[in-house]
């Protein structure tokens, strides 16, 4: 049986993304790697609620030697109980908001979309 455990977003600035996303989502930091992929060197961190691999987790990684990607080439999906505060954590952290909350009363949700101070996308979920 395979299932899904985590997702790596590539970055070109490590500590900023690492900051964004722990302030932003309340992830811890875990672990951080320094290793090779191939011949390329990189250095992860790995970000989690609960440990560094499943549900939830998420590891930055950047290729040291190389340019990172352009950005919205993944987009990551948050849920939370409150949109509009992690709106705000956002904004304040050097993210910006996309698109603003829009209600999807036949979804039962509320969905907004915010860039990262990189430029990645996350969409973002509240059920109603």
């Amino acid at each position: 049986m395979t299932t899904f455990g985590f997702t790596k977003l590539v970055v070109g600035d490590l500590e900023k993304m690492t900051a964004f996303y722990t302030n932003v989502f309340g992830l811890k930091q875990f672990d951080r790697v320094r290793a090779d992929v191939g011949i390329d060197p990189i250095d992860e961190i790995m970000l989690g609620r609960d440990s560094a691999f499943g549900p939830g987790s998420l590891v930055l990684l950047r290729f040291t030697e190389l340019a990172p990607p352009r950005p919205g080439s993944a987009i990551l999906g948050f849920i939370t109980d409150d949109l509009s505060a992690l709106l705000d954590r956002i904004v304040a952290n050097g993210g910006r908001v996309h698109a603003a909350i829009k209600d999807i009363p036949e979804m039962k949700v509320r969905v907004a979309f915010a860039k990262d101070p990189e430029g990645n996308l996350a969409e973002l979920v509240q059920t109603l």
